[in-house]
């Protein structure tokens, strides 16, 4: 399990400078405005709110969401990810606390947070079933996570049957990506456990079985929001839960 984690992080920290152009991009793009009609969707409408995003990567849902007033926190296991983060809300002249942190085991205390978001982070975890648990338990009651994630691991699956040497980057964004990240990506990806499972039926079920009765999956989420970006082996989806 540590040997995954550190091979996970080894390979966003060579990933996180390209990474970070890549988000600074989104935010000069109309792309941001999709993302916040989805979001808005389900969290409440009042300005203010505690937001912790989780494998914030570069930083972008968190800024994001403090450019609308909300007091966000953002956390990434990977120190690289947390120091582009800090430039890119620096540069948008954003007081957001970034930390370094791992998202299946989170270092705040029940209740702490009125929204918890992620983005692409679910299929990156040795032990999603334990994030899951962390995320609702940092929710206060009546708090809402939003989960936008893709079923890599069948996507990786379906590229190597039917193009072997082509096989797609699970993580969906190719700039400064060479052939061997590609290839280290895909890896990762298949050592994973949760890419064993169908997906998101499989978090939906584990979410359940947690007694989070009220959990709602928009499949759709992802062609409204990335349009032509969204991967048609593993396009976009949203978990809605509320505790």
């Amino acid at each position: 399990m540590e040997q995954i984690e550190e091979r996970v992080k080894n390979y966003w920290t060579r990933r996180a400078q390209d990474f970070g152009m890549v988000r600074r991009m989104e935010l000069q793009d109309e792309i941001s405005g999709r993302w916040l009609e989805e979001i808005n969707k389900y969290i409440p409408k009042e300005k203010g709110l505690r937001i912790l995003d989780v494998g914030t990567g570069a930083g972008y849902f968190a800024v994001l969401l403090a450019e609308e007033g909300h007091r966000v926190y953002g956390i990434d296991l990977t120190p690289a990810m947390i120091e582009e983060a800090k430039k890119l809300a620096g540069d948008r002249g954003m007081s957001i606390e970034f930390s370094v942190m791992d998202a299946q085991s989170l270092d705040f205390p029940e209740g702490s947070f009125d929204v918890v978001i992620a983005r692409n982070l679910t299929w990156t975890l040795p032990k999603p079933e334990q994030a899951y648990g962390e995320w609702m338990r940092v929710l206060a009651k009546g708090g809402i996570l939003l989960n936008f994630d893709a079923d890599y691991g069948q996507e990786v699956q379906s590229m190597e049957e039917n193009e072997p040497e082509a096989s797609a980057d699970a993580s969906g964004f190719h700039i400064g990506v060479t052939q061997e990240l590609r290839q280290e990506s895909n890896e990762i990806t298949k050592a994973m456990a949760i890419s064993q499972n169908r997906r998101p039926d499989w978090d939906i079920a584990i979410i359940k079985e947690m007694g989070f009765l009220e959990c709602q999956c928009d499949r759709e989420a992802g062609s409204r929001v990335l349009k032509e970006r969204n991967g048609e082996a593993a396009p976009t989806f949203l978990i809605m839960v509320r505790k």
